[in-house]
């Protein structure tokens, strides 16, 4: 009897019947939810390095990659690039939704990326902050000579709103006594993985590109604003 017992212990810790591990189901829906930030969580993060072979199995397994930046503190889970549709290979399915961001919305995230550069080559700290001010003041610049003061601090407003919720920045609690704080935000290291260096080598061009998207729809909206309130 004994022994049978022991025999039966033996199957059930076998490598091809190991019990799910809890650790890395958590790590999996943490990055499943999204971008996983060492700062946020150092337990979880410590447990992405130690399990990151098995994360990427998993993720594989439903065609997702693992972008993992042990300098930079942050990972998460990209899909696939589809295949070459000359090939005639079929589409495969996405569990994480590509979804097309606005004129304004990129020309945000381009201006925050060039700043994070500025900053970077400054040296010293690695965490940058911006007011919603010093935000605003980026944007003014490539928007149309004359745009309303508080038309051009709603649409900030808003664009803001947007990045925040993509991740890309962080909103701050404000400190005590500064009820008039307009705001502050960290902008996310993240923003590097997805505006990489090559892009923003050719950040002049597409800036140009912006900015001649945005004149016309902008100057309508300031027109179609004036003869409303009129």
């Amino acid at each position: 009897m004994n022994d049978t017992l022991h025999e039966d212990d033996s199957a059930e810790t076998s490598p091809n019947t190991l019990p799910a591990v809890p650790e890395l189901s958590q790590v999996m829906v943490h990055l499943l939810k999204g971008v996983l930030y060492r700062d946020d969580d150092e337990r979880l993060w410590a447990s992405l390095l130690r399990l990151q072979a098995r994360v990427r199995e998993q993720a594989a397994v439903l065609l997702l990659d693992l972008v993992l930046d042990e300098s930079e503190g942050h990972a998460f889970l990209k899909s696939r690039p589809d295949p070459d549709e000359s090939e005639g290979a079929p589409r495969p399915p996405r569990l994480v939704v590509r979804r097309p961001l606005s004129y304004p919305v990129s020309l945000m995230l381009a201006l925050l990326r060039k700043r994070m550069a500025e900053f970077d080559a400054g040296g010293g700290d690695t965490r940058l902050v911006l007011s919603r001010d010093e935000i605003a003041e980026l944007m003014r610049v490539f928007l149309p000579d004359g745009t309303n003061e508080a038309r051009l601090i709603d649409q900030v407003d808003s664009t803001i709103t947007k990045v925040v919720d993509l991740g890309f920045l962080r909103r701050l609690k404000p400190a005590a006594g500064t009820a008039q704080d307009r705001g502050h935000y960290e902008l996310r290291r993240i923003l590097k993985a997805f505006v990489d260096a090559q892009w923003l080598a050719e950040f002049d061009a597409r800036l140009e590109a912006y900015r001649t998207a945005l004149s016309p729809a902008l100057a309508r909206s300031t027109d179609k604003a004036g003869v409303a309130g009129a």
